[in-house]
């Protein structure tokens, strides 16, 4: 890209042909977003400025932002920032980017939980706080424990925390799985764990595979490593009629399913499909509770 005066329009041109070359997906729509975050716009208002030529420090940042794009590192690491449900979290390297499936796992246990305030939650592995600080703002819990193994993916869900919702009753513990809260029990336990198998590693693109921190992706050669634990370990988290609700792989619900009804005190697990039609959440209560039981739809 030579030193020139750019204008708008003809520097989204140059950029989709540029990404449609070095085989970046959609060219197009990772052009507008690069460019408008180089000039703190909304994307949508590019085509408001179209003929405006962009100053020297505007282009050296686009360049750099574009440097990274290339190299197929996430837009969100690039941007700092990923959206999930009503929060702007913020995102690097550190900690996986929320997905879409994950804010459907969030919605699941606010139905749940829905005309039953005061209810205590675990949230394992954390990551980015996706899910403990959706529960939370969205929420009417007592108390919300949010665990990860990872040390610096605490460290960025204890600064979004602090951005975002410093008023809610959020605690971040350090360690693997149930470990940072043995002895406690939850009316509540929710994860989105690393469940990709190892030997899945070479489908995933280059984005996730090269740049997302693979201790939160991969779990073993089947992907139930983690999976496994988590619900092996759960009947003691949990209060009676708990729930335990967990997001994962397309192709794990019969093997999780099955885990379920191999533990001892799980109701029948429901499984809720994602937008894209994939089994993507399981969902079962602890057994002894007079709450009322997961709505109709259930896995028998």
């Amino acid at each position: 890209m030579s030193e020139k005066s750019w204008a708008l329009l003809e520097l989204l041109r140059w950029t989709t042909a540029y990404l449609t070359e070095k085989a970046v997906p959609e060219p197009r729509l990772t052009a507008e977003l690069l460019l408008a975050g180089a000039l703190r716009l909304k994307r949508l208002d590019l085509y408001l400025q179209f003929d405006r030529p962009l100053r020297p420090e505007e282009l050296a940042d686009f360049k750099a932002r574009l440097r990274r794009r290339v190299k197929r590192e996430p837009l969100q690491y690039i941007e700092g920032e990923a959206a999930f449900r009503e929060l702007r979290l913020q995102v690097d390297p550190r900690v996986l980017i929320p997905r879409p499936e994950t804010e459907l796992l969030v919605g699941e246990v606010l139905r749940w939980a829905d005309g039953r305030p005061g209810l205590d939650v675990l949230d394992v592995g954390t990551g980015s706080g996706a899910i403990a600080l959706s529960l939370a703002v969205e929420g009417r819990f007592s108390r919300v424990v949010a665990s990860d193994l990872s040390a610096d993916a605490l460290a960025m869900a204890t600064m979004n925390y602090a951005r975002i919702a410093p008023e809610t009753p959020v605690e971040f513990r350090e360690g693997n799985v149930y470990d940072p809260v043995r002895g406690e029990s939850f009316d509540v336990v929710v994860s989105n764990p690393p469940y990709v198998a190892l030997e899945e590693s070479m489908a995933l693109g280059p984005e996730v595979r090269e740049w997302e921190p693979h201790a939160a992706l991969f779990a073993g050669s089947t992907g139930l490593d983690v999976l496994r634990e988590l619900i092996r370990g759960a009947p003691g988290m949990l209060k009676p009629g708990g729930l335990f609700a967990l997001e994962i792989g397309a192709s794990q619900a019969p093997a999780v399913v099955e885990m379920i009804r191999g533990t001892a005190g799980f109701r029948p697990p429901r499984v809720s499909r994602d937008l894209a039609g994939r089994d993507r959440m399981v969902l079962t209560e602890f057994a002894g509770s007079r709450h009322r039981p997961l709505h109709h739809g259930s896995t028998d």
